[in-house]
């Protein structure tokens, strides 16, 4: 290679970089020398907007009140992602490139800001926000992303109309926004990367129109308005809302003359007409309509939409359920079964939460399990008899996403996901100590086993057991076992849609 056209040659990059400047500057002073009809009243406006993230984050809030589980995943995606880019340019980005701000004769009195950025240029810091913000918002929800983009392009260019930032500088901080994205997508996925297979697929009835589905729906769990959407799809559903204290009863005469049997609510109403749906051999419609609804999530369907497609083409698939046994008494589960504190934080987050809320009660009630004075169950567990805090069964293999087990990517795995924290003088330490190391450490605290059938003994009468939200009382001896492919549970396909 001749001299002249070898690049790592420092003279060679000294002209390279000279050309791009030069060119960078001609470019600046070309767009501050067009006239872009309507741009005065609107990019100067914009610009300011989004010092210090106020338009992202009001956009964020904006997202989050349209109640859609995507939506607020994309909010909380696009705020992270936001973040992680404004963290690199305060701490690296001004700090390695100290580039002075373009000289403002050329732009128009009426673009310029009023307050003019003291930092240095590069990389422009607004352009990294909204390509940040932008790319996690459509990483998550493509539909949201194409509203946000558009916003985000202009905050870009209104970084050069206003005459702070040379054409580069916004196109780096644009690609660093949009690496700090991915970024936090590898470091937490998207619900569509984690998504399990669709399958075992099922034959189910396809309803175009609804006819021959019963739902019933929690009024308590406050669907009114899903209900109504779900029935402006299907018309011909019957819809059946109720009382809690009637749900068991209509979800029984709803079975007896359903085609499909459909549930809106949460996952205590769910679990009722799961178990209404295998006793009388029925596929099951669940429309989420409670606080948490993660069965309803981790299958796929997040709202009235998906649904309504899955069961007019009639897409389902087989799921497993958790069936446990103490006396004459069995029931089923599809999300978790424990034994230990949480049963008690149930009963304390249901005394208060019709008073504060569901979340805050939660809340509340965690700090009062915790901090109260008690002895750790006693188990007898594999033939041996041991201390307890908690013993966690998930009908499935529960999933770390950040500082505990969130979610399952297969609901027909065969599996319990047995973890137990194990007895010491501070369960509030080692319940911590065990969300903190994860769902599969082999610390002394805690541990971490997967098996299709656990036999616990040697517990004392009236020991709580809670089950998907509810609390009922066991004694003496406790059997877990998988049921494989149990129910039928209509769910598109195509979830990511």
């Amino acid at each position: 290679m001749s001299p002249d056209l070898d690049l790592t040659a420092p003279g060679a990059a000294r002209s390279r970089l000279r050309a791009v400047l030069e060119l960078d500057g001609r470019l600046f002073e070309a767009a501050a020398g067009r006239h872009w009809p309507g741009a005065e009243r609107v990019l100067p406006r914009l610009s300011r907007s989004a010092n210090h993230g106020v338009l992202w984050f009001a956009t964020a809030a904006a997202m989050a009140a349209s109640r859609t589980p995507r939506a607020r995943r994309a909010a909380a995606r696009g705020l992270a992602s936001l973040g992680l880019a404004s963290l690199t340019i305060n701490t690296l980005g001004k700090r390695s490139v100290r580039r002075a701000r373009p000289v403002l004769d050329p732009v128009p009195l009426v673009r310029q800001l009023k307050r003019q950025p003291i930092t240095t240029s590069f990389p422009s810091g607004h352009s990294a926000s909204a390509a940040a913000f932008a790319t996690g918002v459509a990483l998550e929800s493509p539909a949201w992303g194409a509203a946000v983009a558009p916003v985000a392009f202009s905050v870009a260019v209104s970084r050069v109309y206003t005459g702070v930032h040379f054409p580069t500088d916004v196109l780096a901080g644009a690609a660093l926004g949009v690496g700090a994205a991915f970024l936090v997508r590898r470091l937490v996925p998207t619900r569509a990367q984690v998504r399990g297979p669709a399958r075992p697929r099922a034959e189910a009835p396809a309803l175009p129109e609804g006819e021959g589905l019963v739902v019933v729906a929690n009024r308590a769990s406050g669907t009114a308005e899903r209900v109504r959407a779900l029935h402006d799809a299907l018309p011909k559903a019957e819809i059946v809302e109720c009382a809690p204290e009637d749900v068991a009863d209509e979800l029984a005469k709803a079975a007896a003359r359903a085609r499909v049997l459909g549930v809106c609510g949460g996952d205590g109403t769910v679990n009722a007409a799961a178990v209404c749906a295998w006793r009388h051999g029925l596929p099951l419609a669940v429309l989420p309509g409670g606080t948490l609804n993660h069965f309803a999530y981790d299958l796929g369907v997040e709202d009235e939409r998906h649904l309504a497609r899955a069961v007019q083409h009639g897409e389902a698939v087989r799921v497993d359920a958790g069936r446990f046994a103490t006396g004459d008494t069995e029931g089923l589960f599809l999300n978790t079964l424990s034994l230990g504190v949480y049963p008690e934080l149930v009963r304390a987050r249901d005394r208060w939460s019709h008073r504060i809320g569901g979340w805050p009660a939660g809340v509340l009630g965690a700090l009062r399990v915790l901090r109260a004075d008690r002895h750790p169950l006693e188990v007898e567990l594999g033939g041996e008899r041991r201390p307890l805090w908690l013993l966690f069964v998930g009908n499935g293999v529960y999933h770390r996403m950040g500082l505990a087990p969130g979610r399952r990517t297969d609901l027909a795995d065969g599996l319990l996901d047995v973890r137990v924290v194990h007895g010491s003088r501070r369960p509030a330490l080692r319940l911590l100590a065990a969300a903190v190391a994860g769902p599969l450490t082999r610390s002394p605290a805690h541990a971490a086993v997967q098996v299709n059938r656990l036999r616990l003994t040697g517990l004392a009468p009236g020991t709580p057991l809670a089950y998907d939200g509810e609390v009922t009382a066991v004694s003496d001896e406790v059997v877990l076992e998988k049921l494989p492919e149990a129910l039928t549970v209509y769910r598109p396909l195509d979830a990511s849609a």
